[in-house]
């Protein structure tokens, strides 16, 4: 599951303020990364072993998030690659969880959450606080299992889109973690978007039934 090979300038995270409509490009994905499933590799069921069977990939897949201290309380879609390109969140107030990325209550994975911080015709949006968040601050995702997770953030960073090292934003981090990502910093009005990212990283720290 190799994706720190893509520059976060090719994030899709809505670059959408003044008056601009502006959708980034996005990071290809290859195809030979976890969205596609694994068969149980023996043929089976049905008599002459044609029609395998998927494993079912482990941990679940989010559904909510709540961050108190950024007035966050939103749902969470699954987005998938589609051609090879990320697809966008779908509106000002949903956080996209992309299928191809960590999911919750598998260990040393890294769950990766995108949404848009100001929206066309709308304004500030879903992540548009999450600047302010601080070391210690709790985020809380809710599981399909209904079962909620809690991460504590541990750095906010703000990355020049040209610059960022992608290698520790969306790999591997060596623990069970979260990383969210918007846009910010300067808004270049020329080109309709936003020349840097704002990338918070949390750890996880609990499971609540």
């Amino acid at each position: 599951r190799d994706l720190t090979k893509y520059g976060l300038g090719a994030l899709a995270l809505g670059a959408m303020a003044v008056g601009q409509h502006t959708a980034l490009a996005a990071p290809k994905i290859e195809s030979t990364q976890r969205g596609d499933m694994p068969t149980t590799g023996g043929m089976r069921p049905g008599p002459t072993g044609a029609d395998p069977v998927a494993l079912a990939s482990p941990g679940f897949t989010p559904v909510a998030i709540s961050i108190s201290a950024a007035q966050v309380d939103a749902v969470v879609e699954t987005l998938e690659i589609v051609d090879g390109v990320m697809q966008d969140p779908t509106g000002p107030w949903v956080v996209s969880w992309y299928k191809e990325t960590g999911r919750l209550g598998v260990d040393d994975q890294n769950v990766v959450v995108a949404a848009h911080v100001d929206y066309w015709n709308v304004g500030p949006a879903v992540f548009y606080n999450i600047r302010d968040l601080q070391e210690g601050d709790t985020v809380d995702l809710t599981g399909e299992d209904n079962n909620v997770y809690r991460y504590e953030v541990e750095w906010l960073k703000l990355y020049d889109v040209d610059n960022a090292p992608i290698e520790d934003i969306v790999g591997d981090t060596g623990e069970t973690s979260l990383t969210m990502i918007t846009c910010g910093g300067v808004f270049d009005y020329a080109d309709g978007e936003y020349l840097s990212r704002t990338v918070v990283r949390a750890k996880f720290a609990e499971k609540n039934p």
